[in-house]
């Protein structure tokens, strides 16, 4: 068993305060994230050192032991920190926030928090302080560890002497991968456990030397001293940007690793991290880390900005203050406790019950929106009026659109309408398929976001992957050589052509941007791209005997997201003036942003049939994001499902050129 070391925790303080500062965004720490890969190491370490030196002195590994450990030290204050999120997001969350934090307990819950925040968008995205529970994919990924470790040692603890070889190869394979699948999935190498394992395991095969070889852990001090310069180097020249973890996590890894080594060592940085403050800091890290983030999430939600430099200073204190009474009044005295083995885990497994049931209430319940006023309610309802339903979608694995996601709509049937499109496809599905059981016409959705549906064309997306920037270019590739078969005699294009033509967002949006470019590496202005492959396109189509319609987007309302109206009416920092501001947007304006793609529809007259919705938004003045005082949109550029359905009728001349019933 590991002596204890006051320079270990040390380390921990190491870790965790860059990634407060990180996270508070405190000048000076843009890669205080890889505090956390700091923390995988030690992790690692210590409970690498003591299985191993339970499986050497004894034989075996007692699992029943090393998890009741497990629970001691983690699960009281992690409990304490879900109680005090339900109770805060029941005052404060607005329903499709609490019904988020629900499956966000769930999966924390079971220690598969890391899956479900793959699913859904990236750890550095602008969405990150929405997820009250983010940190915790950190701790779901050490569980998975205190899964994978033990069970490997008792698997192979009779070739025990080839341990140390099995655990350096899958170390190896795991920090390959890594820098192997960084480039494509970023957020896949970010939180699964598979990409990670190898620091956790760097910091397992330290401990395992260190017992083969008897180290005392004092070498010589050019070790400390390149390890806090690496360390150094990461938190202060890392980015967060789509490149990390990949081999750029070696560098905060490596640093750990040298610490570590020679932590015995008499040198100056030893000596401060043996300190008084940065020790005591080390002890309540684990509070620290598991407070923070919601104080960071639930203040930056509340008041909806993060605030001044002194302000985002006195939040670190506060979390240091809350950590310290965590540490000192739940951590301290469960870890002392005299309890028994049955009653610890009868009560950790009812906790995590009573968790997991709480968090299934606030999903199956929607929130519980019936918290909030009426005139709140509408935009509410707008935030859950995206949720669509796909369960007729399947990929086929043979075929023309063989690995293409394709969605029936409409009557069982052979199809003979295709919706091809963005993400506005989607945004307008429920309407479609109302539509075409009512025509009944049998159809086909394709859609893909941030897609432009047009033969020819390649995207970067800087809100993409680059496997989905990819994808957009072969998806079409695929769906031009399939749509050369005769299937279908009616298309409709979905899209929108102002972001297209642009190439950037508004208002909300702005940060958004997408560059296209031609397959065939033709080089012109992107309007222009656009423009001629959306002409060129149709011309196949038409070509081709089909008839095609084209829906002009509908008008952005530059300004207004339900989910920024809804938070800021509930917490008073919005009144319904600035409602009806925001939710309206000139004519004049729009009319300028549109130019490009309007003179892109003008340029189909003749080839495609133009459907325009802007009559059921605007009149002489300006379009707007309410009607009869409902809410329309879900954010500045997407209409929800009971609008899609409103607007249905527009598509009526579609489902009748498909040989729809009047």
């Amino acid at each position: 068993m590991h002596q204890y070391r006051r320079e270990i925790d040390g380390l921990r303080a190491l870790a965790i305060l860059p990634v407060l500062f990180f996270h508070f965004d405190i000048p000076g720490f843009s890669g205080g994230f890889v505090g956390v890969d700091i923390f995988f190491v030690i992790s690692g370490f210590l409970i690498g050192g003591i299985l191993w030196g339970e499986l050497s002195d004894t034989g075996r590994v007692r699992l029943g032991h090393f998890y009741l450990r497990r629970i001691r030290r983690l699960a009281p204050v992690y409990f304490a920190v879900i109680l005090t999120c339900l109770v805060i997001g029941w005052l404060i969350m607005l329903p499709f926030d609490f019904r988020a934090l629900g499956k966000e307990i769930i999966s924390s819950s079971v220690y598969l928090s890391n899956v479900y925040f793959f699913s859904e968008a990236g750890y550095f995205d602008t969405a990150a302080k929405e997820k009250i529970l983010l940190h915790t994919w950190s701790l779901s990924v050490e569980e998975q560890f205190y899964i994978f470790l033990p069970l490997t040692l008792l698997l192979l603890k009779a070739v025990r002497s080839s341990l140390p070889v099995v655990l350096g190869l899958v170390g190896l394979v795991s920090f390959i991968a890594c820098i192997a699948v960084t480039p494509q999935s970023q957020t896949a190498t970010f939180y699964l456990f598979p990409f990670r394992a190898w620091e956790m395991l760097a910091g397992v095969l330290l401990a395992v030397a260190g017992a083969q070889r008897g180290l005392t852990w004092d070498l010589h001090p050019a070790l400390s001293w390149g390890g806090v310069a690496l360390m150094g180097a990461g938190v202060t020249l890392l980015v967060p940007d789509p490149s990390f973890p990949g081999w750029k996590a070696a560098v905060p890894v490596l640093g750990a690793v040298l610490i570590i080594a020679n932590g015995k060592n008499t040198n100056l940085i030893n000596q401060g991290l043996s300190s008084r403050v940065l020790v005591f800091i080390g002890l309540i890290s684990y509070s620290l880390y598991l407070w923070h983030w919601p104080i960071v999430t639930l203040s930056t939600y509340y008041w909806g900005e993060a605030g001044s430099l002194p302000v985002r200073l006195a939040k670190i204190a506060l979390s240091v203050g809350v950590a310290y009474l965590s540490w000192r009044f739940i951590e301290g005295p469960t870890r002392r406790a005299r309890i028994s083995p049955a009653w610890l885990f009868t009560t950790a497994g009812v906790a995590t019950a009573g968790a997991v049931a709480a968090g299934a209430l606030l999903f199956v319940r929607d929130g519980l929106p019936a918290r909030f006023d009426p005139q709140v309610r509408t935009h509410i309802e707008a935030t859950r009026g995206f949720r669509q339903d796909w369960r007729r979608c399947s990929v086929p694995a043979e075929g023309g659109f063989a690995g293409i996601e394709v969605c029936p709509i409409g009557p069982e049937g052979e199809p003979r309408l295709l919706i091809w499109g963005d993400s506005h496809v989607r945004a307008f599905k429920e309407g479609l398929e109302q539509a075409a059981f009512e025509h009944n016409v049998p159809a086909l959705i394709i859609w893909r976001a941030g897609c432009v549906p047009a033969f020819g064309l390649e995207k970067s997306e800087n809100t993409s992957t680059p496997v989905q920037n990819t994808a957009c270019g072969e998806t079409n590739r695929q769906i031009e050589a399939a749509l050369n078969t005769g299937a279908f005699d009616t298309v409709l294009l979905i899209g929108r052509w102002t972001y297209y033509t642009q190439g950037v967002g508004v208002g909300r949006d702005v940060q958004n941007t997408i560059k296209i470019s031609a397959t065939d590496g033709h080089e012109a202005p992107q309007d222009a791209l656009v423009r001629q492959a959306m002409q060129d396109s149709i011309a196949t189509l038409t070509a081709q005997g089909r008839k095609v319609f084209v829906l002009r987007q509908a008008p952005e309302i530059f300004d207004y997201d339900s989910r920024v109206v809804a938070r800021a009416l509930a917490h008073g920092r919005m009144d319904q003036e600035d409602v009806a501001r925001l939710s309206v947007t000139p004519l004049a304006d729009l009319e300028l942003r549109n130019a490009e793609a309007d003179r892109m529809l003008a340029a189909l007259t003749g080839q495609a049939e133009i459907i325009d919705p802007w009559p059921f938004f605007c009149d002489d003045t300006g379009c707007s994001a309410m009607w009869n005082g409902r809410a329309e949109y879900l954010d500045n550029n997407h209409v929800i499902n009971t609008t899609a359905k409103r607007l249905r009728g527009i598509f009526a001349p579609v489902f009748d050129a498909a040989g729809g019933v009047p």
